[in-house]
């Protein structure tokens, strides 16, 4: 047993059928009272959508913004942190050359005293 095959002159009249249905239902939907009312709710809420992406927008650029400025902040005290830690370091290593001159002056001195108390017992 064969199936059935729609024919050329068919498969034409089915297409025709089911694009007139289509353009029945657009027609009635055009002619709906409904259809006006519908169209503005939709055009008010992408509005709105719109709005709020926009306020999202906006709100990351400040974020941004703020995170941007908060980093420059921890960077320059993390700057001014290093400039007065090496300050200090130098300073320690100036204290301690300064310290090191010191005793061996203070050695050389004493040495010194050494030596003259040894000729003058001679």
């Amino acid at each position: 047993m064969k199936k059935h095959e729609p024919t050329f002159t068919e498969r034409q009249q089915s297409s025709h059928q089911a694009k007139q249905a289509l353009l029945e239902r657009a027609r009635a939907r055009a002619a709906d009272p409904n259809a006006a009312k519908r169209q503005e709710a939709r055009r008010k809420a992408a509005e709105e959508r719109e709005a709020r992406a926009a306020e999202r927008k906006a709100a990351q650029r400040a974020e941004k913004a703020r995170k941007a400025e908060e980093r420059a902040r921890k960077e320059a005290e993390q700057r001014a942190a290093a400039e007065a830690e090496a300050a200090r370091k130098a300073a320690e290593a100036a204290a301690a050359e300064k310290a090191r001159i010191e005793l061996a002056a203070a050695q050389k001195a004493k040495r010194d005293a050494r030596y003259a108390a040894r000729k003058a017992r001679r």
